[in-house]
């Protein structure tokens, strides 16, 4: 531990400084640019090289752990015993620049992190016996709970070590050091050239199949952390590359997830719209749900009236609240919730709610005592961006599902004008959660967008869980895989095509990674290839997968095209960031009724005449 401690001392900057030394006793090495007693690439021999040693023993001496720092190790010690030290000096440059540059790759990355600080809050409000005070955030500890610093804490444990797909290709890497000391044994046995086994050695350091894939994982992280998308570890981008599926949830997600009351309606005589009102408020008061909040803030905003203070509150996952306000017990929330305390809901409100829920409202029930007083319809209002991006994933050749716990009116009505053909409503959380393990039975992977308490279980048994982390509980945020910052759901496609394209660009480094390797391992055996040309060639592949996968911090999706063809008409849509193009080729057909002429029973057909109209929409 003490040697691990020792080793970590200075940080990035100690990295650098040693690489820029041990860079500059290289290229004095090579061209001989000042006399001295000893060859200058000992410097960085000593410098980059004995660290990697180091690595090596204690990877071997804890945990029996045969990688590439074994064999680089040993391709160092072999160099300096047969005098090739500039040999020696350039792999371990080469190595320790490789580690450097993941390390920048991974900085990079993450520092989506330090703009997310700003956010965190400064101040506090504390409201004691009835007077509000603004206090420093730290007297308080708000900070230590808020969703941001939850958020900031999720994306600081991210590591690219946790995906599957590292994993592989550390055994692959434990294989070819196995290999190569097989091979520069047998060709130093065969062919009597120390000097072609210590190339083997040089060549066959897995370095460029050490860095294929992290450094791709990271640089996709660091791609989505500017698009407002905090990754807790990359194993979450491998599996959401595979995902056929994607399920949301309704309210906060496809819509601003802050609804409006649009209409109040009380079935009580005795109960006025204006009392149902604040009766409902005030048991919602201390609701997680979107619908509950929303209901609190918009009648204090109305009448400008102090909410009664509940007691009893108590909050029905899937159905609703309950709480005693003014000596009454109510409850609020979906006709479920009524149902389960017997409480029937007349004909002519049932109607009346119907009509709210035809036009895409959501309706909360609301009982008195035990007795049906009335409902409440919200309204809540679709983000611009969501028809736009629902149609960018059906082009991803991903399906949408909607997952929602609203009326089936209510949700066939949001699902129709968003282009959603999967629609599951009245949705309890324990539903949504059979709903996805009923597409992960059937060997489909699913990914779940959702932002409440409610979601989090659903958010934790997809493959792929993303919290909107605005207007999202903490409890979602702490189950997703994937935390949406600023709640922009246009950017999914963006995140969805990144993950496929970080796939495509692990598997073209580890290709090329293995194609070098094997041609550098054939030259070095036949003797065509020395130690420093050897290292040369080493460095270039790692030198090129590091390149291709920095590509990946800056790649944004291109606009994609698909064709939909429909009754008497064929559809082109182009979807791009900036929004989507839509080409419509209509074909109308009119044809002439058969007529027989008299006298012959031959009959026939008068031309047929087709019309095109061609209409083009932009939304």
């Amino acid at each position: 531990e003490k040697l691990e401690y020792f080793l970590e001392l200075g940080g990035t900057k100690k990295d650098i400084t040693l690489l820029v030394i041990s860079g500059i006793a290289l290229i004095v090495s090579i061209f001989d640019l000042v006399p001295l007693p000893f060859d200058a690439s000992w410097a960085a021999i000593i410098l980059c090289g004995i660290p990697i040693i180091l690595e090596a023993v204690i990877g071997l001496a804890t945990a029996f752990d045969i990688k590439a720092d074994v064999l680089v190790s040993l391709a160092l010690i072999a160099s300096v015993c047969i005098g090739e030290d500039f040999a020696a000096g350039e792999v371990a440059f080469i190595m320790q620049l490789g580690g450097l540059l993941e390390e920048l790759t991974v900085a990079r990355a993450r520092a989506g992190i330090e703009k997310l600080v700003h956010l965190t809050p400064q101040t506090a409000r504390v409201i004691t016996g009835g007077k509000e005070t603004a206090v420093p955030a730290e007297a308080v500890k708000v900070g230590e709970d808020s969703s941001i610093q939850r958020m900031i804490r999720l994306v600081q444990s991210a590591d690219a070590g946790k995906a599957k797909i590292v994993g592989l290709a550390d055994r692959w890497t434990t294989w070819i050091v196995v290999i190569a000391l097989t091979a520069a044994a047998l060709t130093w046995i065969f062919s009597g050239e120390i000097i072609r086994a210590v190339t083997i050695l040089v060549v066959f350091c897995p370095c460029a199949l050490v860095l294929a894939t992290p450094t791709a994982i990271m640089a996709a992280i660091g791609n989505a952390t500017k698009h407002g998308f905090l990754v807790r570890e990359g194993d979450a981008l491998e599996r959401l590359a595979a995902v056929k599926k994607i399920t949301f949830d309704k309210t906060g997600t496809l819509t601003y997830g802050t609804p409006r009351v649009v209409l109040v309606h009380s079935a009580l005589p005795s109960l006025s719209d204006h009392e149902l009102y604040r009766l409902c408020a005030a048991a919602e008061r201390y609701s997680e749900h979107p619908l509950g909040k929303a209901i609190t803030h918009c009648c204090q905003q109305e009448t400008g009236e102090a909410l009664e203070e509940g007691e009893n509150f108590q909050m029905v996952p899937g159905r609703g609240v309950s709480a005693r306000v003014d000596e009454k017990v109510i409850l609020a929330g979906n006709a479920e919730l009524l149902a389960e305390h017997h409480i029937a809901i007349p004909e002519e409100a049932a109607k009346a709610a119907d009509t709210q829920l035809s036009q895409g409202c959501t309706v909360t029930y609301t009982a008195v005592d035990g007795v049906f007083a009335g409902f409440l319809a919200l309204s809540d209002t679709i983000r611009e961006e969501s028809a736009n991006m629902i149609d960018r994933l059906s082009a991803l050749q991903v399906q949408p599902v909607l997952l929602t716990g609203d009326h089936q009116n209510a949700a066939a009505a949001i699902a129709a004008q968003l282009h959603i053909g999967e629609v599951h409503a009245n949705c309890l959380p324990e539903d949504k959660l059979s709903h996805i393990r009923a597409y992960q039975a059937v060997g489909e992977k699913v990914c779940m967008i959702g932002d409440g308490v409610n979601d989090a279980p659903a958010l934790k048994a997809a493959d792929v869980g993303i919290a909107m982390g605005g207007v999202g509980s903490d409890i979602a945020v702490d189950a997703a895989d994937i935390a949406l910052v600023d709640d922009e759901v246009k950017e999914l496609p963006h995140l969805i095509a990144l993950s496929k394209r970080m796939m495509r660009t692990i598997k073209l480094n580890i290709t090329f990674s293995l194609t070098l390797n094997f041609i550098a391992i054939v030259l070095a055996i036949t003797g065509t290839l020395n130690p420093v040309v050897g290292a040369l060639v080493h460095n270039a592949g790692s030198v090129l997968v590091i390149t291709n996968s920095a590509l990946l911090l800056k790649w944004r999706q291109t606009a994609l095209a698909e064709f939909r063809v429909r009754r008497r008409e064929i559809c082109l849509i182009v979807n791009s960031d900036e929004g989507a193009l839509e080409f419509t080729l209509c074909a109308e057909r009119v044809s002439q009724p058969r007529r027989e002429r008299q006298g012959t029973k031959r009959s026939e057909s008068f031309s047929k005449r087709v019309d095109c109209k061609i209409a083009i929409h932009s939304f």
